[in-house]
């Protein structure tokens, strides 16, 4: 059980902040969506388009499934890991914290750079992003034990808000 599992959208800054966090601990840093490409060897664009996103949310799950069970780390979830009703239950009955990061279109925009490699954003990127968000955000608040708005927030504000309402309960 991760000490900590980041979820939120693309351009919340779960990476950014999960690593930062996991530093600051002194813990290891997990990132699903490294660890997908890392066993597959492909990046997620090339698995969605050679093996279609039902393969490639397969794998995520076994993927999640194994890095639940690293008691110590920080583990970073990709924007759709946690919308499985399967991959909610696992995440429910982990016992790690869940922190939703929230992000507005406006913040999020700048950092997912929209002409990135993202299979989901293709078209017109902002208004599938949204729709996206729309249909995730009541997951995400759902499953998570603290939330937080990093819109114009620091990565250490991120982290010290963090490290004082979550690890800290669990000390």
């Amino acid at each position: 059980m991760p000490q900590a599992v980041i979820i939120g959208p693309p351009g919340s800054g779960k990476s950014t902040i999960g690593k930062a966090l996991a530093k600051s601990l002194g813990v290891g840093f997990l990132d699903s969506d490294n660890l997908v490409e890392k066993k597959r060897g492909k990046k997620i664009s090339e698995i969605f388009i050679d093996e279609g996103e039902e393969n490639f949310r397969e794998l995520e799950f076994v993927v999640l499934q194994s890095a639940l069970l690293d008691p110590v780390a920080i583990l970073s979830l990709g924007g759709g890991a946690p919308i499985a009703t399967r991959a909610q239950d696992l995440l429910k009955s982990s016992g790690s914290a869940i922190v939703f990061l929230d992000v507005s279109l406006a913040t999020a925009a700048p950092r997912v750079g929209f002409n990135r490699d993202r299979p989901l954003l293709l078209g017109n990127p902002r208004a599938q992003w949204q729709a996206l968000y729309d249909v995730r955000r009541p997951i995400y608040e759902e499953l998570a034990t603290m939330t937080i708005k990093v819109d114009g927030m620091k990565v250490d504000e991120v982290v010290t808000v963090i490290r004082k309402s979550v690890i800290h309960e669990k000390h």
